[in-house]
Parts: C-alpha cells; structure tokens; sequence
C-alpha cells in the first residue's frame, strides 16, 4: 500500500428516522393506538353498522356497487399471496442496497401489523359481518403497513439518491393503492368504514413503531446525544504546539536538554 494511502471507512449505517423527527413518530404512533383503542371498545360485539357506517358505507356502495368486477381485482390485492409477495420484494431489495434496517422493517413491521389485526384484534374485539370478524380491516391494515414502509425507505435519511418528486411519486403509489383497496372492500360489503379506519391506524402504527424500536436498538438513547448534529463542526482538542517535534521551540528544547554533542 502506497504511504499516506488512508483506508476508507465503510460509511456508518443511517437511522430508519431522523432524530428531529422520532418524537413525531411517538406521538403518531400513540394517536393511531388511541384511535383503534377508542374504535374498538365503541364497536366491541356489533354485529350491524353504527351511524357513521350506515351513512358512509351506504354512499360508498351505491357510488360503486356497479363496478364489481373492478373492485374484485383491488380487493385481490390485499390478499395474503400479495402481500406476502410484495413484502419479501421489499426485503430483497434493501439487503440488495445492504440497507439492513430497511429490511428488518420491511420483514418485521408488515407480518407483525397483518397478525395483531387477525390473531388479536379481531377476535378480541369480536364485531362481525356476514359472520366473519371484521374490525380491524385485515386488507387495509396490510397495504397500509406497506405503503407507510415504503414511505419510512423513500423519506429516511438512507433514502436512495432520486429527485423529490419521483420519490414523492413512489410514497403516492403504495398510499393509493391502500386507500382503493380499504375502498373496494368497503364497497363489496366486506367492511364497515370504521373497520378500515382502524386498519389504518394499526398499520401506520405499527411500522412507526418497529421503526423507533429498531434505531433504538441500534443506537440507544445514550449514544443519541453523543452523536453530533447535521451541520455542528466536530469539537477536536488542539495539541499544544510545543509538544510537536517539528515546532521550532519544541526542537530548540529537545537540543539543550542533549547537551553537547558527543
């Protein structure tokens, strides 16, 4: 190796949230579990819609009703097979740009969401219809938790270089798609609206909190104020110049102290 040839340093990995950002992300993630906690003890044991339902599903259904096929198809895409399809496509890619907690995210906070809403939630809550669980909205839940994925890997500090509205772009299209399915489900009579309302909540939730948990572990709080803020110049000690060899006193002192030379 050619002297004064520096080896570089791996470039250290980049939180999933910035840190201006991560009381934010608390307080959301707080809001969505009030929102479903409050939802879910108003329709604890319904087996027909509230006032809100009624009204809304009613206008929702009469509005759409007549594209069946089309809402089938959207329906289709909150289905197990795609989001699990989906899901690992996200994860390749992030261990493909070796943004590993992108992919933890991607791994952990969309299966964790889809089984609070169907192995807890649902039967805990136990509101139905058509005889079947409904609250939360399992499909909505699932494309809600990866568009808000999506949208944590395109706006984080380790997002990929790509112009602002192409990423904007990529967050609308996943966010979308959530809205058209919690739509078309609502439409097909599958779901009150407060289900999907609830779905959202758990969903958003859900991945803003894998996301603090997993720069947490990563980098606990303690480290958080030893890191130095974007922008802050980095606080060296200076040496004193006399310690150094090349300085002028430095080697006047060395000298005296020899003496003569022998």
């Amino acid at each position: 190796m050619p002297r004064g040839t520096k080896l570089r340093q791996p470039p250290a990995p980049q939180p999933l949230l910035p840190l201006a950002l991560r009381r934010s992300a608390a307080v959301l993630v707080t809001g969505c579990a009030a929102v479903t906690a409050s939802l879910a003890l108003t329709c604890a044991g319904q087996v027909q819609p509230g006032r809100l339902d009624a009204a809304v599903d009613a206008r929702v259904r009469s509005a759409l009703g007549q594209h069946e096929e089309q809402l089938r198809q959207l329906a289709g895409l909150g289905g197990l097979v795609p989001v699990a399809v989906l899901t690992a496509a996200l994860v390749l890619a992030c261990l493909g740009g070796r943004r590993w907690r992108g992919a933890a995210l991607a791994g952990v906070a969309v299966p964790a969401a889809v089984a609070l809403t169907e192995f807890v939630l649902k039967p805990l809550v136990g509101r139905t219809l058509r005889g079947y669980f409904c609250f939360p909205s399992g499909h909505t839940t699932a494309l809600v938790a990866l568009a808000a994925t999506c949208a944590v890997l395109l706006a984080g500090p380790a997002r990929p270089r790509l112009p602002g509205t192409a990423r904007l772009l990529l967050v609308s299209g996943p966010a979308l798609a959530a809205a058209a399915v919690a739509t078309a489900m609502v439409a097909r009579g599958y779901h009150y609206f407060t289900d999907t309302v609830a779905g959202t909540a758990v969903g958003a939730g859900m991945v803003l909190l894998a996301a603090l948990l997993i720069d947490l572990a990563a980098q606990p709080p303690w480290a958080w104020r030893r890191s130095r803020r974007p922008g802050e110049a980095a606080v060296t000690s200076r040496p004193d110049p006399r310690s150094m060899t090349g300085h002028p006193v430095a080697g006047e002192a060395s000298r005296r102290a020899a003496g003569p030379a022998a």
